[in-house]
């Protein structure tokens, strides 16, 4: 595996529309594995192809493990990281169910230090192929529809910026602030 570098806000790729995938060998192995390693390392939640310079639909996301899930946050505070959450890999996703809304902060890894306010689905269903080229669906829930919308755009060649209702800004208060809660509960995807 290796780390690839991210593509920052300004690079064309990153508005371009991505091509599926047809070959399913360890070209694309290679691929998922270093995108992986890239979104831990940066202490993303998500990322997908375009956005270190790869045209094709993929997207990795990173979830975090059912017992963290139910309990305190304790652990992560006590020297937990990422590191035993798990990776999904997403390749020619499409999402097929949309469901309710919610409206949060998110960031973005091509996008260091900026999050923006956006509304998102509170629940999708995504159909995809894994690495291998078999179809699954999978379903995201509160910050996980968060990230595969996210995702799914990316390859679409849609940002977040573009889509942001209003950017936090700690020198100006805004009264989506109180609602949202600030940028402490916003993530990087």
């Amino acid at each position: 595996m290796a780390l690839r570098n991210i593509l920052l806000d300004g690079d064309p790729i990153l508005q371009k529309k991505c091509r599926p995938v047809e070959k399913f060998d360890d070209r694309l192995a290679q691929l998922i594995d270093d995108m992986a390693e890239t979104m831990i390392e940066g202490n993303g939640l998500g990322l997908a192809a375009p956005q270190v310079g790869v045209m094709r639909r993929v997207f990795v996301a990173l979830e975090e493990p059912p017992q963290k899930k139910a309990g305190a946050r304790a652990e992560e505070e006590d020297g937990q990281d990422q590191d035993d959450w798990v990776v999904h890999e997403f390749v020619n996703p499409e999402i097929i169910e949309r469901d309710g809304e919610q409206y949060g902060y998110e960031g973005c890894l091509s996008f260091p230090g900026e999050f923006g306010a956006v509304k998102r689905p509170d629940k999708v269903v995504v159909r995809a192929q894994d690495r291998h080229g078999n179809t699954f669906t999978m379903e995201g829930q509160g910050l996980m529809a968060r990230c595969f919308c996210h995702e799914t755009d990316h390859l679409d060649g849609v940002t977040f910026d573009t889509l942001a209702d209003y950017f936090y800004d700690p020198d100006v208060p805004h009264e989506l602030d109180a609602t949202l809660g600030g940028r402490e509960e916003a993530e990087e995807e």
